[in-house]
This record gives structure tokens, sequence and C-alpha cells, in this order.
């Protein structure tokens, strides 16, 4: 065996696939705890670079226990608006504190206020001292999420501000697969006859429904499909950046009002995005989904109880919670790693609205 571990090499000595240590290692895909944690507790005993660093596992713990520096010991989360019930992140940051809690860490929550936002202010309960990284959740003010990474702090997003045109922020990201099931969902419309899809949500509102928004056009394309300007509604209320369900159900029925024909098919950039859409339909006269076939995006509690439920794409929380947590102990550990992207696998699930 060489000096350098591979991923190849910990498969051969726990006669297992490779692909199987892949995903332990990078959090992909859907593994049995006691699996993952074997796979790791032979990467670090093999000295695999990625978790040279670790001890070995508590029994009964889903991850392996990294000491937690002692003089800081919290974690902030950082985020704009308070996270119902019903938000993905809810489950997400679950998994991500039980997991903390077993590396001894402990999570300081911290709703950023307009005020704070606009003038570049930390807020008052945050100790800086105390932090040993941040967790920012769907934090989409770019300039302040800059002036957080120059806090010299280990920091990790959860979404982000689209950064198209701008220079990429220093810090990880984790995000959900904004493409796969896109592809998925606009191959499955095309083989079933269905050519005019359209695309609603402001696709410049998150990383996250730029993504998808992207992931539409290109599947689009490669489905030999056009995409007229007319069967989209892209962006938000002209000298609006946010608006009321009310007001962006009307407007969005004023948008219907004005094209000759919709079309068959409206991919949403979110489940509740596909909710206003589905009440604007209604009040212009259409019927889901008998005129128009509807999909969103999150896998949300609405989305199963809405008449009708809607076709949209799941996102595994806790693995998202999972990856949270190996992310940002990683940087923690080791500071000087390249920044990284990643993306949670997803899951396209049909119901009734494309007659499922």
């Amino acid at each position: 065996m060489s000096n350098r571990v591979t991923i190849q090499d910990i498969a051969d000595e726990l006669g297992i696939s490779r692909n199987t240590v892949s995903k332990a290692i990078n959090n992909t895909g859907v593994l049995a705890d006691a699996t993952r944690d074997k796979v790791l507790k032979k990467a670090m005993e093999m000295g695999y670079k990625q978790f040279s660093y670790v001890t070995a596992a508590k029994p009964g713990s889903s991850v392996l226990s990294i000491p937690a520096p002692k003089e800081k010991t919290e974690i902030a989360v950082f985020l704009t608006n308070f996270v119902g019930g019903n938000h993905f992140a809810i489950v997400m940051l679950d998994k991500f504190q039980k997991e903390l809690a077993v590396l001894g860490y402990s999570l300081t929550m911290h709703r950023l206020l307009t005020e704070e936002l606009d003038n570049m202010k930390l807020p008052a309960s945050f100790s800086q001292e105390r932090t040993a990284g941040i967790i920012c959740i769907e934090m989409f003010h770019y300039e302040y999420d800059q002036m957080l990474c120059g806090l010299g702090l280990p920091i990790l997003f959860v979404d982000a501000p689209v950064t198209c045109f701008k220079n990429p922020l220093e810090a990880d990201l984790l995000c959900m697969d904004n493409q796969s099931g896109i592809y998925l969902f606009i191959g499955e419309m095309a083989r079933r006859g269905k050519t005019k899809i359209g695309f609603i949500g402001d696709y410049m509102h998150c990383q996250s429904f730029f993504e998808r928004y992207m992931a539409y056009r290109n599947a689009m394309y490669l489905a030999g499909l056009s995409c007229p300007d007319e069967y989209c509604i892209a962006e938000n209320k002209e000298g609006m950046h946010k608006l009321s369900s009310e007001d962006y159900q009307e407007y969005l029925a004023e948008c219907f009002r004005k094209v000759s024909h919709l079309p068959e098919v409206f991919l949403c950039a979110n489940d509740f995005v596909a909710l206003d859409v589905l009440q604007a339909l209604k009040k212009s006269g259409y019927s889901v989904p008998d005129d128009v076939w509807l999909c969103g995006f999150d896998d949300s509690p609405e989305s199963k109880i809405v008449t009708p439920a809607f076709t949209t794409i799941h996102i595994h929380s806790q693995i998202m919670g999972f990856s949270a947590v190996n992310l940002l102990m990683t940087r923690i550990n080791e500071p000087s790693l390249n920044y990284r992207t990643v993306h949670t696998e997803t899951s396209l699930i049909y119901r009734e609205s494309t007659e499922n």
C-alpha cells in the first residue's frame, strides 16, 4: 500500500465498495449509521488525510468525536427571519445541534435585525471571544456576509446570496442539489408530451433559486425545448424586492392575464411559490392539474395537504444537518483548507398536481 491512503484502500480493508466509502466520507447518499461509523473509524485508523485529527467514535454516537477547543465552545447561528416549523432548516438544525452536543459544542441563536444589517453591526448577543464558528441560515445580504467573512472565524453558509457576477464569499457553502431533480422532471414532462414548460420564482433571490432557474433553462435546452420569456415569471414586481403572499398572488394573476396562452407546466422555485401560483391560477379561472400542471421544490408539509398535492423535490434535511457539522468541524480544525461548496441529495416526488 502506498503512503497516501485512498478511498479504494479503505474499501479494500473493509471489503466494501468504493462508492460506499465515498458516500460515508463525503456525507452523500443514505447509509446506515453503523456503516458510516465503521468507514470513518477505519479512515481515521489508516490515517486518511481528512480524518487524521479525529479521535475514536463514542459508543452509540453517529459522528466521530472531535474535541472542542476549551476556550471556544459556542457555534453561532445567524439568520434574518424566524425559521418556521415547516421550514427544511428546522430538521437540519435539530440534527446539527445533536451532533454538535456530542462534540462538546453549544448553539447560540442570533436573529439579525434590519438596522443591524443596514449598519453592518454584529448582534449585541454575539460573543466573538466564545465563538468557534458561525453557521448562517439563508443570509442573503452579500455585503453583510462579506463583513462576517472578515471576522477571521470559520463560517458556513446554508444557501447564500447569488454571487454569479461577484467575488465568491470566503467561506464554505452548503446547499441542496438544485439540479438533478429538475433535469429528471423536465425529461419526464417531455416524455409525456408536455413541451411548453415555464418557471416561476425570483431567480436572483438566493443561490438556490438561481441554480434551480439555470437547471430549468439547461434542461429545456438539452431536451430540445424552447423557454420563451412569456412562460417565465423569474423576477418580482418592478421596484419590489419582497412582496406579501397576497400581493405576490395578485402580481402573478396580472402576469397571467397578459399572456394569450399559459404553458402546460409551471416549475416553481419552491413549494411556497407554488402555493401562491396555485391561488393566482384559481383567481384567473385556471385549474390544476386540468389546465396547468404544477411542480414545487422542498417537499414542505403544505405540499402534501394542499389540493391537489404538489409534485415536488424532497430535501433530505437530516443529511444537510450532518453535512453542516462535517463542513464546520473540518474548517475549525483545518482552517487552511480550500473553500468548499457541497450539494446534498434531493429526490423527485410525483403527486396529483402533475396527474400522478
